[in-house]
């Protein structure tokens, strides 16, 4: 199973604050609207996402069907394979993708300790 690009989304209390302490680690912007209050960072090949006032948890964040550099793969397991496997093996989902639909879909799930795992693919 391929779970695609990763990255951690993290809510923070200033946008503003937060790229700048980033950028000073490294990291520069390459998408997002931070008139939108999002964007994501790169440095390399690590990605992360600051997110004001969007959701209250950090998120573990996998993109099926990109790479690192948010490019579609080409071949890649449909998010829908993905939930009908982690249900097979008895995870629970707390948002599931309809399975009668294609294209992009979510899906989220939490690890043992509460913390979510969104699934996201845009492709």
């Amino acid at each position: 199973m391929e779970l695609g690009a990763f990255s951690v989304s993290l809510t923070v209390k200033d946008l503003a604050t937060s790229m700048a302490f980033y950028e000073k680690l490294g990291f520069s912007q390459f998408h997002g609207d931070p008139a939108q209050n999002w964007v994501i960072l790169k440095n390399g090949e690590h990605v992360i996402g600051l997110f004001q006032g969007m959701f209250e948890k950090n998120i573990l964040t996998f993109n099926p069907g990109w790479d690192q550099k948010g490019q579609p793969t080409g071949e890649f397991t449909d998010v829908r394979q993905i939930q009908q496997k982690l249900k097979a093996d008895g995870l629970t989902l707390t948002m599931e993708a309809d399975e009668t639909t294609t294209g992009p879909a979510s899906i989220v799930l939490e690890d043992p300790d509460g913390n979510p795992i969104l699934i996201d693919q845009h492709v």
